[in-house]
């Protein structure tokens, strides 16, 4: 009875694979259990949630190009009009460009996006929950690979112990039916626990965790109800700019609805 080791070994590939990602599972969501409480927020945080660095360097450029202190031309040059940053971002982005106030948008863009301004607002989004942590993304992710490998695993030491001989103690043959339902429960397992993993681990994104994203979310629902009541009642300019900004916030430069604006990012990743 050969098949029973073969049994013995996918049930201990398949519980280990299982065991080690419902663990990796339940820390990441025991990260998000109390995230985002009473957190509100900025236009920074939105954008690197939604995009990442790169997303946070577009979305000063943009802020800095509609006060006028940042010329963003077309042909995907950048050039400084006012020297003086109001933040560690615009300093970060003035800095990028460089002592003789222009450069490509590309490089401004690259070098923003690697500041320690940006590295520190990652540490404080992941210190608050509401940014994935690179561990523990990878951490489920390879959680996840290893239950597939032990779905994979099982099947093939299924198949074989079918094709082997089934002769018992006794001299009677095991109903090749049975052998294949005794196989069929730690593939169950497998497959029942990437069943679950795809429903707790998909509302990851690349950035942001399930408490970030249901800030963003928020986030979007506000200025969606800023834009309806200006729509109706009128609201000030500076209501209108950070609506506009946190639409660029959250879903990148093809909220700019500026041409030359369009145009001038049209070459940032060139």
């Amino acid at each position: 009875m050969f098949w029973v080791l073969l049994l013995l070994l996918a049930w201990a590939v398949a519980g280990a694979a299982c065991t080690r990602l419902c663990l990796a599972a339940v820390r990441a969501a025991a990260v998000d259990a109390d995230a985002g409480q009473g957190h509100d927020l900025t236009l920074y945080e939105a954008a690197f949630l939604s995009g990442g660095p790169g997303r946070v360097a577009d979305l000063t450029m943009v802020s800095m190009a509609r006060q006028r202190r940042l010329l963003l031309a077309r042909t995907g040059w950048a050039t400084v009009v006012d020297p003086r940053g109001r933040d560690e971002m615009e300093r970060s982005v003035i800095g990028a460009i460089g002592p003789g106030g222009q450069s490509r948008i590309a490089p401004v863009r690259a070098a923003t996006a690697a500041a320690d301004a940006v590295r520190g607002l990652s540490d404080r989004l992941v210190s608050a929950g509401l940014a994935v942590p690179d561990g523990a993304r990878t951490t489920v992710a390879a959680g996840v690979r290893q239950v597939r490998l032990a779905a994979v695993f099982v099947s093939a030491v299924g198949a074989v112990a079918l094709l082997m001989p089934t002769a018992s103690a006794a001299g009677t043959d095991m109903p090749r039916g049975l052998i294949a339902l005794w196989f069929a429960l730690p593939l169950a397992l497998t497959l029942s626990c990437l069943a679950m993993a795809r429903v707790e681990v998909h509302p990851y994104t690349r950035w942001a965790s399930p408490a970030g994203q249901r800030l963003l979310g928020a986030l979007a629902r506000r200025a969606g109800g800023r834009s309806r009541t200006g729509t109706a009642g009128g609201t000030s300019g500076a209501e209108d700019d950070r609506s506009y900004l946190t639409s660029v916030a959250v879903l990148g430069v093809r909220a700019v609805g500026e041409p030359d604006l369009r145009a001038a990012f049209a070459h940032r990743e060139h």
